[in-house]
């Protein structure tokens, strides 16, 4: 793949507004830019935050596969929630995808750009050895 860059996009109307992609594939990297709850193909926002967290990692699974990579490539995750009652909300939904994998992690409780969103969450994948 070398160092050509590709550019992912999920269709979201921020993207384009905002200027930058889904996912930039450099190289053997992956660069998952931060991922709300929208379902995209609807951009509807669900309410609870375990269905924004479910969300959040199917774009975050579809981008990845699109670039070539999988779950299992991540190396490093920024969770970033509203509320502190969400942490133990999350945890184990983040822990059935990633329970195996157990990337370098941070979460941070913090005010996100839309109120109906409770979490965002940026992941990093560096391809593995075949």
């Amino acid at each position: 793949m070398g160092d050509t860059r590709k550019l992912i996009s999920t269709g979201s109307p921020f993207e384009m507004t905002a200027g930058y992609s889904r996912a930039v594939v450099q190289g053997d990297w992956c660069f998952v830019s931060g991922t709300t709850g929208y379902d995209y193909t609807t951009m509807a926002m669900p309410d609870s935050v375990e269905d924004q967290t479910h969300n959040c990692m199917a774009t975050i699974r579809n981008a990845l596969r699109e670039g070539g990579f999988e779950l299992e490539d991540v190396v490093r995750a920024h969770y970033y929630i509203t509320d502190t009652a969400f942490v133990d909300r999350v945890f184990p939904i983040l822990g059935s995808y990633f329970g195996d994998i157990r990337p370098a992690a941070t979460m941070i409780t913090c005010q996100l750009n839309k109120p109906e969103m409770k979490i965002e969450i940026e992941v990093t994948a560096l391809r593995r050895p075949e």
